[in-house]
Parts: structure tokens; C-alpha cells; sequence
């Protein structure tokens, strides 16, 4: 059963495939169709900012330069993404975490140890045995 709608005249308009078909060709065809400019989504920002420029498509960067010009915040991430990516800028932050005494090995390790007394825990009394649950390891 088609979907019935009013029609222009007070009449009842059955919109059926060859109903739209028909309207379409007698009224829209060859004419030119505004189109209604879409805000593009945050995952195709994302994409286009991740993306190195030279491998991004005209019509993307010309999209990603009004977003960028439209938020400046967006605009100075952008900058440090790109800056982070150059390959010197890599090779820095690996010999430095590589060639420096300082590591987060204690703390993760606190982590890990926390996370496994609350997995150990998980629907039991409360904040109080875990509380001494975790000073009775230090």
C-alpha cells in the first residue's frame, strides 16, 4: 500500500515510485538543484587532519581550510599534529625517552596493582575494604 498525502487542489496524491519518478522529471529535471552545504562530521575532520596534506584530496583541504578558519582552536591542534608528525620531531622523542634515567615504571606499576584490587573487589563492601585492602601492600 502506498503511502498517501495531500495533493495541490485538495485532492489525495499516492506517492508511489513512478508518482516520484514522473514529478521529477516534469519539475526538476535540467533545472539546477540548490544544494544545502552540510557541516562536515567530526570523524572527517579528524580524518583530514591526521591525514598528511600532500595525500589529501583538493576538495578535502579546501573543506579542512574553512573549518581551521572558522575555529582557531582546531586550527592551532592541527598545527601540532602536523609538527609532531614531521619524522625529526619523532626520532627526538624516542632517543630522549630511550637516553633518559627518569621512567613512569613505579606509577604504572601502582596502577596496575590498584586495578586489579577493584577488578578483585567488584561488588563487594565498599570504598573502606579497599581502602585497606590497598595499605596493607605498602
Amino acid at each position: 500500500m502506498s503511502p498517501v498525502g495531500p495533493c495541490v487542489g485538495g485532492g489525495v496524491l499516492r506517492w508511489g515510485r513512478g508518482n516520484v519518478r514522473a514529478y521529477v522529471s516534469r519539475n526538476l529535471r535540467g533545472k539546477p538543484q540548490q544544494v544545502d552545504p552540510r557541516r562536515p562530521t567530526a570523524r572527517a575532520v579528524t580524518r583530514w587532519i591526521l591525514t598528511h596534506p600532500d595525500a589529501l584530496a583538493e576538495r578535502y583541504q579546501l573543506q579542512l581550510k574553512t573549518v581551521l578558519a572558522s575555529c582557531p582552536e582546531l586550527d592551532a591542534l592541527t598545527a601540532s599534529v602536523r609538527s609532531f608528525a614531521t619524522p625529526g620531531t619523532r626520532l627526538d622523542a624516542v632517543t630522549a625517552g630511550l637516553s633518559q634515567p627518569w621512567n613512569s615504571g613505579v606509577v604504572e606499576g601502582h596502577v596496575n596493582r590498584i586495578k586489579m584490587l577493584k577488578r578483585q573487589m567488584f561488588g563487594r563492601v565498599g570504598f573502606e575494604l579497599l581502602r585497606k585492602r590497598g595499605l596493607s601492600y605498602s
